[in-house]
């Protein structure tokens, strides 16, 4: 097996430079616009909510109705509003929260 021409290698890394580099500015071309909209100022408001609440339903969707397993749910759900109405930190609320159900599944179990 023959090893590729020198012209051919050069050739495939100035293609691979120009695609990557390409890649990576293109966002950039694209700021401008994006910075006055109003759906994206929205979307930033509101989604560190709408997600906490689809992980919210989706941990409580599994959840058996015993007192083993709601109780630690409930208080992982208390302490995420907890935290998110006394920090306002969508990141602390769902850490927090998180630890929370964790140990105490891992307790109450």
């Amino acid at each position: 097996m023959t090893m590729p021409s020198t012209g051919y290698l050069l050739g495939a890394l100035t293609v691979i430079l120009v695609v990557t580099f390409g890649l990576r500015a293109l966002p950039f071309a694209f700021v401008a616009p994006v910075r006055s909209s109003s759906l994206l100022r929205f979307l930033g408001a509101h989604m560190p909510v709408g997600i906490m609440v689809i992980l919210t339903v989706y941990t409580l969707a599994g959840t058996p109705l015993t007192v083993a397993g709601a109780a630690p749910a409930a208080a992982a759900l208390a302490a995420s509003i907890g935290l998110h109405l006394w920090r306002s930190n969508a990141l602390v609320s769902i850490i927090g929260g998180t630890g929370l159900y964790v140990l105490l599944v891992q307790l109450w179990g």
